[in-house]
C-alpha cells in the first residue's frame, strides 16, 4: 500500500534535514538548465489512454480485455509514483532531485500524461490523510493508523495549523488548475489549430516548465503532510510560506497559460465558424427531398428539445410540424411595428379561412434576431410580450439560434434590423428572399410570395391612384370610381410607394426602363425634397410633380383656362405644369436607412436618366426615450 512508508516514526535528525532540504526547493536560479534536465528524461513513445473506453458495452470483450489491461498497467504506474513521493517525502530528498526521479519514472508520457499520472498519485496519499481523519473516530482499523499518523493530536490544534492547511489547500487548487489547462490544450482539436498558430506554439513551449513546477509541487505538499504526520504539529507551523510561494509561481504560469488557451479557444471558434458558415451556404446549393435540414439549420439542429412555441396553443412543438410546407421565416428584432404585423396576420388568418386550397398551404415562423450581450430580465418580457401576440409558430427563445445562422441571415440574406419574410418551398429553396413588399403592395393575391409572382403581378400592375391612397380614406375610393379629379397634395409618402421601390430593388430591376416606376420614383423623391402634389381623374394619374410646381400651376390658373374648353381640364393642367417643370428642374434625391437590407448600388434619375451620386448621411430626429451612446 502507498501509505505504509509513512506509518513509521522517524528521528528528529531526518526531520530536521527534511525541513532543510525542502526550505532550499527554490534555490535552483537557472530555469533553462533546469528545462534541458527535464527535456532530457522527455522520451514519450505515443502510448495513449482514454477514460471513455470504461463505458465500452459489455458485449464488446475485446475494448473491456483492453480495457482492463491498460488500466492494471495505469494503476501499478500510480502506485509506484506514490510509493516514490511518500518514501522521497519520508527521506527528506531535495525537492528537486524527488521531482527529477519522478520524470525519469513517466519518460515515456506525454507531458499532459505525466502530470495527471503524478496528481493521481498524489491523490492516493492525500486522499487516504484525510479518509482516515473522517472515519478513524468510527472504525477500529482506521483509529489505529490515525493514532500512527498523529491524527487525534493533528486534529486537536487545529486553529495553529490553520494557516499550514489553507495554504496547501490553495496550493493544490492552483495545482489542479493548471493539470487542467494543460489537459484542455491536449484536446485542442489538431483539424482546427496547429503549432503555426503563435498562441499554441507559446503554450507548447512553456508546458515542461508548468509541468515541473506542478509535479514539483505535489513533492512539496507530500513533504509537508508527511512532516505532519510523523514528526508532529509542533514543528509544522512554520512551513506555510513555501506552499505560498509556489503556489504564487504555479498561478502566473497558470494564468499566462490560460491566457493562451483562450486566444487558441477563440482561433477555434473561428476556424468552426467559418466551417459551419461554408456548410451551411452548400446546404442552401443542395437539392433536398423536404424542407428539414434546411429548417433544422436555420432554427435549431439538435433533438433534445421542441425548438418551436405554436402561436395558437402555446405549445411547444418539433420542426417536424413544417415538413413539406411553404414557409415564410419572418426576420425581425424585438421592435417589429403593429402595422408591419397587422398586415401579415390578416394574410394569415385568411389563409387559414381557405385553409383547403392547395395554394394556402403554408406557415409562418418567426426567427427573433437579438443581441446576445444585452439580454437581460427586460428584454426576456419584452419578447416574451411580443410573441404572446402572434398566433403562427415562432422560435421558442432566440438564444437557441446559432451565431452562424444570424451571419447567414445578416450577409446572405441583407437582413439589417428591418423585418424581412423569406419564403421557402417545401423542399427548402429559397424563392422570395423578403415577400413582405409584395404583401403590402397587393396582400393575400401575392400568394405564394414568389419571385416569379412577384415579377407576374408588375407586369399586371398599372400606375393609379389607388396605389397612393389604398387604406387612407374611403371616401377617396368612391371619388376615384365615381371619375371625379382629385388633387392630393402634401402628407405622408403612402408605405405602399416604397414597398414597390423595395421591391423593384430585389428583383433586380430597378433602373429598368418602365414608366410606371418612373412615375412612383418621382414621387418618392420629390418627398424628400419638399414635398409632392398630384392631380389625378378618377384612378387615372395626370401629372405627378414636385410642390413648387404643381401649386403655381393651380395658382396661374387665369393663364391656362382658356385651353380647357378644346382640350379638357387635365390635359391642360398637365401642359402648363411640365413647362413651369422644366424651368424649375427640380432634384431628385432618395434615402435608405442603413437598416433596410438591400439597397442599390447604383440608381438612376428618374427624371434626366443620368447615374446618381451617392452621399452618406448623418440623421437626428431628437426621438423621445433614446439615451446617447457614448463613443
Amino acid at each position: 500500500m502507498a501509505f505504509r512508508s509513512l506509518t513509521a516514526t522517524p528521528g528528529i535528525g531526518a526531520g530536521q534535514q527534511l525541513i532543510k532540504s525542502d526550505r532550499s526547493m527554490l534555490a535552483l536560479s537557472d530555469e533553462s538548465s533546469m528545462i534541458k534536465q527535464i527535456q532530457a528524461t522527455h522520451a514519450p513513445d505515443g502510448r495513449e489512454f482514454d477514460a471513455t473506453q470504461a463505458h465500452a458495452e459489455p458485449e464488446d470483450k475485446n475494448r473491456q480485455v483492453n480495457f482492463i489491461a491498460t488500466l492494471e498497467a495505469l494503476s501499478f504506474v500510480i502506485d509506484r509514483i506514490a510509493c516514490e513521493i511518500s518514501y522521497k517525502a519520508f527521506s527528506g530528498s531535495d525537492a528537486h532531485a524527488t521531482t527529477m526521479s519522478l520524470f525519469n519514472m513517466l519518460s515515456s508520457y506525454s507531458w499532459d500524461a505525466k502530470l495527471v499520472l503524478t496528481m493521481a498519485a498524489f491523490a492516493l496519499n492525500y486522499g487516504e490523510f484525510w479518509l482516515l481523519a473522517q472515519i478513524y473516530s468510527s472504525n477500529p482499523l482506521a483509529k489505529s493508523m490515525a493514532i500512527l499518523r498523529q491524527l487525534p493530536v493533528i486534529l486537536e490544534h487545529t486553529g495553529p495549523l490553520k494557516p499550514r492547511f489553507d495554504a496547501l489547500n490553495n496550493l493544490i487548487r492552483v495545482m489542479l488548475e493548471v493539470t487542467k489547462c494543460i489537459v484542455d490544450f491536449k484536446e485542442l482539436p489538431s483539424i482546427y489549430i496547429s503549432t503555426e498558430v503563435p498562441a499554441l506554439s507559446t503554450a507548447l513551449a512553456h508546458i515542461p516548465t508548468a509541468v515541473y513546477w506542478t509535479i514539483r509541487s505535489v513533492v512539496a505538499c507530500a513533504t509537508q503532510i508527511t512532516s505532519l504526520t510523523t514528526m508532529g504539529h509542533e514543528f509544522a507551523t512554520t512551513e506555510a510560506w513555501e506552499l505560498s510561494t509556489l503556489a504564487h509561481k504555479l498561478q502566473n504560469i497558470n494564468e499566462h497559460l490560460k491566457k493562451q488557451l483562450s486566444i487558441c479557444h477563440q482561433h477555434i471558434e473561428e476556424k468552426r465558424n467559418v466551417e459551419s458558415y461554408q456548410m451551411l451556404l452548400n446546404l442552401f446549393d443542395t437539392i433536398h427531398i423536404d424542407n428539414m435540414k434546411i429548417l433544422k439549420a436555420l432554427i435549431y439542429a439538435k433533438d433534445d428539445i421542441p425548438p418551436l412555441l405554436d402561436g395558437s396553443t402555446k405549445r411547444r412543438v418539433n420542426i417536424d410540424v413544417l415538413r413539406r410546407r411553404n414557409v415564410l421565416l419572418l426576420v425581425s428584432g424585438l421592435d417589429i411595428s403593429h402595422d408591419e404585423l397587422s398586415i401579415l396576420e390578416q394574410i394569415y388568418n385568411e389563409s387559414r379561412i381557405h385553409a383547403t386550397r392547395l395554394d394556402s398551404q403554408y406557415e409562418v415562423v418567426w426567427i427573433p434576431i437579438v443581441d446576445r450581450t444585452s439580454w437581460n430580465d427586460s428584454i426576456q418580457k419584452k419578447f416574451e410580450a411580443l410573441q404572446a401576440t402572434m398566433p403562427w409558430y415562432s422560435v421558442h427563445h432566440p438564444l437557441i439560434i446559432e451565431k452562424v445562422v444570424i451571419r447567414f441571415i445578416k450577409e446572405v440574406w441583407h437582413f439589417r434590423n428591418k423585418p424581412i419574410l423569406v419564403v421557402l418551398d417545401p423542399q427548402g429553396r429559397v424563392v422570395c428572399p423578403n415577400a413582405l413588399h409584395m404583401m403590402w403592395i397587393w396582400g393575400s393575391n401575392a400568394f405564394p410570395f414568389t419571385s416569379l409572382r412577384e415579377e407576374s403581378l408588375w407586369k399586371e400592375e398599372t400606375w393609379r391612384l389607388e396605389l397612393l391612397v389604398d387604406g387612407i380614406d374611403p371616401t377617396i375610393l368612391n371619388w376615384i370610381k365615381e371619375g371625379k379629379y382629385i388633387f392630393l397634395y402634401g402628407g405622408t409618402i403612402s408605405s405602399g410607394l416604397e414597398s414597390m421601390l423595395f421591391s423593384k430593388i430585389q428583383l433586380g430591376k430597378i433602373d429598368e426602363y418602365d414608366p410606371m416606376m418612373q412615375e412612383i420614383k418621382k414621387l418618392l423623391s420629390y418627398d424628400k425634397e419638399g414635398g409632392w402634389a398630384v392631380l389625378s381623374k378618377g384612378p387615372d394619374v395626370v401629372v405627378n410633380g414636385h410642390s413648387t410646381t404643381v401649386l403655381p400651376t393651380i395658382l396661374e390658373y387665369d393663364v391656362w383656362k382658356e385651353h380647357i374648353p378644346v382640350k379638357g381640364f387635365d390635359l391642360s393642367f398637365k401642359e402648363h405644369h411640365d413647362k413651369l417643370h422644366g424651368v424649375a428642374h427640380p432634384c431628385c434625391r432618395f434615402e435608405f436607412p442603413s437598416t433596410a437590407g438591400r439597397i442599390p448600388e447604383r440608381l438612376k434619375c428618374p427624371e434626366c436618366q443620368r447615374s446618381m451620386e451617392k452621399y452618406i448621411t448623418f440623421l437626428c430626429c431628437h426621438e423621445e426615450g433614446i439615451a446617447e451612446i457614448p463613443h
